[in-house]
């Protein structure tokens, strides 16, 4: 095992390979506060993707209700429990990592789904986390809740699934750090899907060998954002480029909403994968239950999203979700509007910070009418 600097964590951990970062890294941001779970993500890329024989149970994108949805079944909740208990101090994780507590012979503790764990894509939805009371009304956090949580690959820093491979056929792309398959290379023997513990990579078993998210490599080569992403319609997502550890820019909203504002937090990550999906944590889900979910760092993080109205900066920053199919490599706010530039410095999107507003008269006096709706 190697040492590796995991920033999530805040430490050191063991690895079994050396770290290699990029030279950029691929990354999303998804708002959960504004997903409605409408699946135009998960038919997106079910479509373009797992449409065929054998990928049935596959979906790259899927979004579940929490707290009692899960694809496969049981999936955090398994391995969370196998992983036991662990605290934070000081921004620091004191427990074991799926690396540092796996089994004796292997690289990485995990389990493999039952068949039937497959069975329900849609198991839990819009079931809340319990009853709502009589007389019962909104009080800030909710007493009973639930929220949508979409996922996709992480495309992580350490994969787990690429940690586990015997065959060496999982690799990460050097020039943006996407999480692929070389399926030439692989057999069929499952530990990738045994160790990833998102369980986002799948074993076709017409093919015989595993199948995961591509992060839509042919879009992003042409300077495009993934089929999930532009096909969001709750403008929930942003798919950019993260920058090295310390060469943060402020003007790239990936970093400045990852790194810098720190309002965009990792899905699990005590895992120590390192994951490069981020999440903007629900304002309504009792903190605790999004401590395990999302790390120490969600109290703030909602803080700092709650003052976004008066900060024009990071008020653009999140009017790049949703609202160009290109991928945004810097962005500014400049007088009324937030602007977006592609790789190309090339100006990609302006948005409005104020929607523009026109009211009619209620009396039309040129056809002597009435309207209804003045807007």
């Amino acid at each position: 095992m190697s040492k590796v600097q995991n920033i999530h964590l805040g430490r050191e951990m063991e690895y079994p390979y050396e770290g290699s970062r990029p030279e950029r890294q691929i990354a999303y941001i998804f708002d959960t506060n504004k997903c409605i779970e409408c699946q135009t993500c998960t038919v997106a890329c079910k479509t373009t993707w797992t449409a065929g024989k054998g990928q049935e149970h596959i979906f790259y994108n899927n979004v579940e209700t929490k707290p009692y949805g899960f694809f496969p079944h049981g999936w955090d909740v398994k391995l969370l429990e196998m992983l036991g208990p662990g605290e934070w101090q000081d921004g620091k994780y004191q427990g074991k990592t799926i690396f540092e507590a796996a089994p004796p012979g292997e690289r990485v503790l995990g389990y493999l789904p039952e068949e039937e764990d497959y069975t329900s894509p849609n198991l839990g939805e819009d079931v809340c986390s319990g009853d709502v009371q009589r007389g019962a009304f909104f009080q800030n956090i909710h007493n009973t809740w639930m929220f949508y949580l979409a996922r996709i690959c992480n495309h992580c820093t350490y994969p787990g699934c690429l940690s586990a491979c015997p065959r060496k056929a999982i690799y990460k792309r050097p020039e943006d750090g996407i999480v692929l398959v070389d399926q030439s290379r692989c057999r069929g023997y499952r530990e990738c899907v045994k160790a990833c513990p998102y369980k986002k990579i799948f074993y076709n078993m017409v093919t015989r060998v595993s199948e995961k998210c591509i992060g839509c490599f042919p879009l992003i080569e042409q300077g495009e954002q993934p089929q999930c992403v532009k096909t969001c319609i709750g403008k929930i997502r942003l798919q950019g480029f993260l920058s090295r550890p310390g060469e943060e820019k402020a003007d790239n909203p990936i970093d400045y909403l990852v790194r810098i504002k720190k309002i965009a937090l990792p899905l699990y990550p005590q895992f120590g994968t390192e994951p490069n999906v981020y999440y903007i944590p629900p304002l309504h889900v009792p903190r605790l239950f999004l401590q395990q979910m999302f790390g120490p760092g969600v109290e703030e993080a909602l803080k700092t999203y709650r003052s976004a109205p008066a900060d024009k900066q990071l008020l653009a920053a999140l009017l790049m979700f949703g609202n160009t199919p290109k991928i945004i490599h810097k962005f500014k706010a400049e007088k009324e509007h937030a602007i977006g530039y592609d790789g190309m410095s090339q100006e990609a999107v302006k948005v409005p910070f104020t929607e523009p507003f026109f009211a009619r008269d209620l009396f039309d006096k040129k056809h002597g009418v009435v309207r209804l709706n003045i807007t």
